[in-house]
């Protein structure tokens, strides 16, 4: 597991037990990183989407996934 994901599960009540464990909270914190590395490349965080103006929405969203992946440790 990812330490971040390590880090939002337990945050949301992970134990050896799983018996505080929140399911929706912890859904709730993935969405919200996940929000917050797109709002990031809104305001420019990730340069590489910018930096060339006729890049297409498609190349862009493609370089959020990447982002999102290298945020969670996600391979394809």
């Amino acid at each position: 597991m990812n330490d971040r994901i390590r880090q939002l599960a337990e945050q949301a009540g992970l134990n050896d037990a799983y018996m505080n464990f929140d399911h929706k909270y912890f859904a709730q914190l993935i969405v919200q990183e996940c929000l917050g590395i797109v709002h990031d490349a809104e305001r420019g965080g990730s340069n590489e989407i910018w930096d060339n103006a006729a890049l297409s929405w498609n190349n862009a969203l493609k370089f959020i996934r990447r982002d999102l992946q290298e945020h969670f440790g996600v391979e394809e």
